[in-house]
């Protein structure tokens, strides 16, 4: 059965990904680089569609697979988290998931504000453009260094719409989280977190803290930062113009939205985002 890491990119999700790769996957609760990530893997991603039939140039193919995937995956009946940017909706008549499929997932969102900033150095884009994704309720993303090749298609549509998806479901139960709270008490949440899981899993080994402690602390900004310097990040991007990578862990925490932008554009952000912040208390 499959638990979901879901958001919508540049939301917390690799951050996520490491706390809870640290708690679950080692003895001692400590990260020690991005190869411990491999213990949750992406959905969707090619190698979960061996043996079925699609068009790997068809943006979208994949959709009507993406059940029957998740089946072939839960044959074994182990407990597996997996990587999302998928909004949980149905297309056409495909599910991305369903029931039979998935014990429940954690959702987590961050200032629009900040995931816009994040992603326009990310993804090499202009503010507008970036804002202009944001929006797009048709919105798509895959791995763009395998070119012409969609079979990690991923359907994302707006920033407002994927977290919705999740936050307002009524199929699977949902841990939802702000990017902000995990970071102001991380130690508190992911406790929570950790807690949510047990309850899913009906894990009774009970929490550890000192695993939790040691996750927390090797899972920090600056570690993980100081991880990609000496040893890389698989998730890098290589700089268009440069043909340099472009390091995964830039501004984290510091990434402030109302030193990065002019007045003018934070005045159109607060407008375009007005339900979605208070909604989220932002």
């Amino acid at each position: 059965m499959i638990i979901w890491l879901a958001s919508y990119p540049k939301n917390g999700n690799t951050w996520l990904r490491s706390l809870i790769s640290a708690y679950y996957y080692t003895k001692d609760g400590l990260f020690l680089g991005d190869q411990q990530l491999t213990n949750i893997s992406q959905f969707p991603l090619k190698e979960y569609f061996d043996n079925f039939k699609y068009d790997i140039g068809k943006p979208g193919d994949t959709i009507r697979l993406w059940v029957a995937a998740q089946e072939k995956i839960n044959l074994d009946k182990k407990i597996r988290f997996f990587k999302t940017h998928n909004a949980l909706v149905k297309i056409g008549q495909n599910d991305f998931t369903n029931q039979k499929n998935t014990l429940g997932g954690i959702y987590i969102v961050r200032d629009p504000r900040n995931v816009l900033d994040s992603m326009s150095r990310h993804f090499q884009i202009n503010n507008d453009k970036a804002l202009n994704i944001m929006q797009d309720e048709n919105s798509f993303t895959y791995d763009f260094k395998k070119k012409k090749d969609y079979s990690d298609y991923q359907f994302i549509s707006s920033w407002e719409k994927n977290y919705q998806s999740w936050k307002n479901n009524r199929l699977i139960p949902l841990k939802f989280l702000r990017y902000e709270d995990l970071l102001k008490e991380t130690f508190f949440v992911f406790k929570e977190i950790i807690e949510f899981i047990d309850k899913l899993t009906n894990n009774k080994k009970g929490f550890s803290r000192e695993k939790a402690k040691n996750a927390v602390k090797t899972t920090s900004f600056e570690n993980l930062k100081k991880i990609e310097k000496t040893n890389g990040f698989s998730e890098f991007i290589i700089s268009r113009e440069k043909e340099k990578k472009i390091p995964f862990f830039h501004l984290g925490p510091k990434n402030n939205w109302q030193k990065n932008f002019d007045t003018n554009f934070i005045e159109k952000l607060n407008y375009v985002f007005k339900k979605n912040l208070s909604e989220l208390d932002y």
